[in-house]
């Protein structure tokens, strides 16, 4: 098969002469052509007087070009790649307007037979007016450099036009150029290529160069034109040059950008020119077009463009097809990216899969994301594509940069035979798709369905007071109160005001609906106080209803969560950005997620801030789903656990990457971050900091292989350091964790990281009683990468031998009745809601565990093991097993609850009925005189079983193995 009969296999539809004789004189020009493409030929000429006359005058060029049309298209660009190379001084012009011609006529005859999709056409204009930017380009920087006007430079400049890059705006930027457009560019200089003294002789002379390349792709000669060029998307075009500073650029978008100029630089990409230097201009101001929260403000503001076009452009009128506009009226192409790119704008700071250029794959991947239904996804791609149909064949009549229908039925009847419809079938279809467009696009910018996603929030169960079900009367709200509310930061702005005052009623009618409505107004106050600034939150409020009750119910129920909210407010994007209300993902997918989110960080101090930030949203959505009995008290304290370990994991391997650019891999077998406390244990509360030890091993290394090499020791206490500070420092999101590392071998007098020899030297001959029993907690949680996960095995199989033979009956017994002694005398034992600290209480009952499991020998370290092995020992019954296990359990939860309800110490009074009601949920209690009576007798039995058990006789308590330990030191009460 030959590749002209491919080409004409490959006809799908052809267009009827609308003008017989025209027609007909196309078709004697290629005589030799039969069947389909006679037939597309005859219908083309026959349509458009524009490609009759290219194919008079490129009639031998287009007999050759059908035999392979992408061939032929990459052929000339070749040779017009040649051409320039051998003397970039030379006359471009004439070369250029006929390689237009060419593309022109053998893109239409593609396009209309079907032979290429809507993408190849688009694609192959698109790259001729690159290649076409490019060579004019550089050819004007040649001529300047050859002149001497450009300081510095030499022909190597050439290549990179002198430090200039053009970025390609609109429909170029996106690879979708219509058949008779406009290219919109914008022509910026690096001017780190110039020093202080030639700068501006340097930029007088881009300037010229930029204006002549303008000039080589406008002007129309007897030779036409190559493309109609428009360099006013630029910063501030009345008033700078066609050619500035990406120094300045960027200044502009950082302090003066607007929406508009958000939307446009989603489709932008680096062309011509220095292309490397335009794509790192485009990566330093992409936290100008994609903000890192979910922006909900810019819909209103794309309503307001779309509005201003409309009457600008006088297109608002309703859907009559005569003079209709394609582009700019309703229902037309403008619509559907309107559409898309406003949905891209309010996600995809966060996501960066939606930030497509192109529309068709942009719908596609915001309806992957569950940001556009699917449905309507697919309607407006398939729209998308007949409207840009239409106006090629529009704009194929006479090569005119128009996108209106035409006025009169002869030229409707015109359109109609290009399409190779029938007149009243045309029509009928472009009133159906205007009209389904508009409909679509009239819904999404209406505040009843500006909501992102489906967002489905469960209620809270009827034991929360703040979704109780029996009908109130409005309460009456304290009018000081909410008068005050002017005055706050957030309420600065006259939008803010704006936005506010239409949210009121809803946001006064859930705080209505609370138990106690004075106190949600009072939280909610104070939510409303700490806000910076409120815009943003109020547009994405107004956008999903739904958070005004989520907050009216945080209110209502935990005040402390809902002044946490004012400072982070930006977790609400959680809410709406992701699966916030599914099941709990596991560590697994939470390590895959984070991951995903620092490679995509372009800095060092970037991926601390984005941890800070992912880790927030997190750490939220396990409260809230606490608070909405989606997940039990016990469930959350692993979750907070889960999501902590994750941080450490996927964090520590970017600080060891970050500390090795300078100092070299870590040496040895690297290290391992070894958790201790509840972090080891495997449960958290919402406050919790973090124990760790950092062990490193570093085999027979001396110092490390980098540009600055360390002493292994050095580098490791550095690098604990560095991840240190990277987990516990004051950013702007905030402090990940507090970090304790008192655990460590030798406590605070200690290095901050301990070689595997010595931790081993260490806890076999010099550990205390009390450190073998910490270490019965511990785990591996994170490590430095490459070889350190063998250290990791290493350390646990250590681990679980020494605990296996440490711990004689006898010693523990003493060392532990010693430390009860001693905590109790410097921290008493607290009021009558302390549940860490006292007898029968959470860390009296985790002691006694953690030496059950030291004297029976097991490395298991969670609490339950601990009781269990009590009793494989003897040391207690299973009746006292039982009641160590109802009070650490009624403790637990009380923990978890209160450190979400309150930052200080419980106080039933201060957390309103709504944190109250919380916590009779969670520990099953009538009332609160009823739990805190329960909590007494609990701890109070469970007090009785440990003061018993450590009277017990060691000799009664079943051992084997077991190696002396050594008496207890310092100051254990922390």
């Amino acid at each position: 098969m030959t590749q002209q009969t491919s080409f004409a296999a490959r006809i799908t539809r052809t267009p009827f002469a609308f003008d017989a004789d025209r027609g007909a004189e196309a078709r004697a020009l290629f005589a030799d052509q039969t069947g389909a493409v006679a037939e597309l030929i005859t219908g083309a000429g026959g349509c458009s007087p524009y490609l009759s006359g290219l194919m008079t005058r490129e009639r031998d060029w287009l007999a050759r070009a059908l035999e392979g049309p992408e061939a032929a298209l990459a052929a000339q660009a070749r040779a017009l790649t040649e051409m320039a190379e051998g003397d970039w001084t030379g006359d471009l012009s004439s070369a250029l307007r006929q390689a237009k011609r060419r593309t022109a006529l053998l893109t239409g005859l593609a396009d209309l037979g079907g032979v290429w999709n809507l993408e190849e056409v688009t694609g192959a204009l698109t790259d001729f007016a690159a290649l076409a930017a490019d060579l004019a380009l550089k050819s004007a920087v040649a001529t300047e450099i050859k002149r001497g006007k450009l300081p510095e430079a030499g022909e190597q400049d050439i290549a990179v036009a002198g430090g200039i890059a053009v970025l390609a705006m609109g429909k170029m930027g996106a690879g979708e150029l219509n058949y008779s457009s406009d290219i919109d560019l914008i022509c910026l200089f690096d001017e780190g290529r110039y020093g202080r003294d030639d700068y501006h002789e340097a930029r007088a002379s881009l300037i010229r160069a930029t204006r002549k390349m303008a000039a080589t792709l406008s002007e129309i000669t007897a030779e036409g034109y190559v493309f109609r060029t428009d360099l006013r998307l630029r910063p501030d075009p009345s008033v700078t040059p066609v050619c500035m500073s990406m120094e300045a650029a960027e200044r502009y978008y950082e302090s003066l950008g607007r929406t508009w100029e958000r939307a446009a630089y989603i489709k932008a990409r680096s062309c011509a020119g220095d292309v490397a230097a335009g794509e790192r201009f485009l990566n330093d101001i992409s936290p100008f077009v994609w903000r890192r929260h979910l922006d909900f403000a810019a819909i209103q503001d794309a309503h307001d463009m779309r509005l201003a076009i409309r009457e600008h452009k006088g297109t608002g009128g309703a859907i009559t097809l005569l003079g209709h506009d394609m582009k700019l009226g309703r229902g037309g192409i403008r619509e559907i990216e309107f559409f898309t790119q406003t949905r891209q704008l309010i996600a995809g700071g966060r996501d960066r899969g939606l930030r497509d250029r192109r529309t068709v794959p942009s719908l596609n991947a915001l309806a992957d994301k569950g940001w556009v239904p699917r449905d309507v996804a697919e309607a407006l791609a398939a729209h998308y594509r007949w409207h840009r149909e239409v106006e090629h064949r529009l704009q194929m009549v006479n090569d005119a940069q128009i996108h209106a229908l035409p006025q009169t039925e002869e030229g409707m009847a015109r359109i109609a035979a290009f399409m190779g419809r029938d007149l009243a079938g045309l029509k009928a279809e472009l009133t159906e798709r205007l009209s389904a467009v508009h409909e679509i696009a009239e819904q999404f910018f209406t505040q009843e369905s500006m909501a992102g996603r489906a967002l489905e929030m469960p209620a809270a169960p009827d034991a929360l007071p703040s979704q109780a079900p029996e009908r109130r009367a409005q309460p009456e709200f304290d009018p000081e109160v909410i008068a005050r509310w002017r005055s706050y930061p957030a309420l600065r702005s006259a939008r803010a005001q704006e936005i506010f005052d239409e949210l009121s009623p809803q946001i006064l009618a859930c705080l209505g609906r609370a138990a106690r409505p004075a106190e949600a107004l009072a939280a909610f106050d104070g939510f409303l106080a700490g806000l910076p600034a409120g815009v943003q939150l109020f547009s994405l409020f107004k956008a999903n209803p739904q958070l005004i009750d989520l907050i009216a119910d945080i209110s209502g129920t935990a005040p402390e969560l809902a002044r946490y909210l004012s400072r982070n407010s930006s977790v609400f994007d959680a809410v709406i950005g992701g699966d916030f209300f599914a099941p709990w993902p596991g560590p697994e997918a939470l390590e895959a997620q984070l991951g995903a989110v620092l490679d995509a960080e372009r800095d060092y101090e970037s991926k601390l801030d984005a941890t800070r930030r992912w880790a927030k949203e997190w750490h939220f959505g396990i409260g809230v789903h606490l608070l909405r009995g989606l997940t039990d008290a016990a469930q959350a304290a692993e979750q907070y656990c889960e999501l902590a370990a994750s941080c450490l994991k996927v964090l520590f391997e970017h600080v060891a990457a970050q500390f090795a650019v300078k100092h070299g891999p870590p040496p040895g077998r690297g290290a391992c971050v070894l958790a201790m406390g509840s972090l080891g244990a495997g449960r958290l509360n919402p406050a919790s900091d973090l124990d760790v030890i950092v062990i490193y091993d570093p085999q027979e290394a001396e110092e490390s292989l980098g540009t600055r090499p360390l002493p292994v020791r050095t580098y490791y206490a550095r690098l604990t350091q560095a991840l240190i500070t990277a987990v516990s420092a004051q950013m702007a999101g905030g402090r990940l964790y507090e970090i304790d590392m008192r655990l460590r071998p030798s406590g605070t007098q200690g290095p901050v990281a301990t070689s595997w020899q010595s931790f081993q030297n260490y806890q076999d001959s010099e550990a205390w009683t009390w450190e073998h029993l910490a270490l019965t907690r511990a785990r591996i949680v994170a490590d430095s990468g490459g070889a350190a996960q063998g250290l990791g095995a290493d350390i646990e199989a250590f681990r679980a031998a020494l605990v296996a033979r440490k711990g004689a009956a006898e010693e523990v017994l003493r060392e532990l009745a010693q430390m009860r002694t001693r905590i109790n005398a410097a921290k008493g034992g607290g009021g009558p809601w302390e549940v860490k600290i006292g007898a029968g209480r959470m860390q009296d009952i985790e002691l006694f565990a953690q030496a059950a499991l030291l004297m029976a020998g097991q490395a298991a370290r969670d609490v339950q093991a601990g009781l269990a092995a009590a009793g494989q020992t003897g040391w207690i019954t299973d009746e006292g097993a039982a009641q160590l296990t109802q009070s650490y359990a009624l403790c637990w939860k009380l923990q978890v609850v209160s450190k979400l309800l309150t930052e200080g110490a419980l106080d039933t009074d201060v957390i309103g009925r709504g944190g109250c009601a919380l916590l009779l949920r969670e520990t099953g209690q009538e009332d609160i005189a009823a739990l805190r009576e329960t909590l007494a007798r609990l701890s109070a039995q469970a007090a009785a079983v440990i003061e018993a058990a450590l009277q017990r006789p060691a000799a009664a308590i079943r051992q084997t193995g077991k190696e002396p330990a050594r008496a207890p030191r310092g100051d254990m009460t922390s």
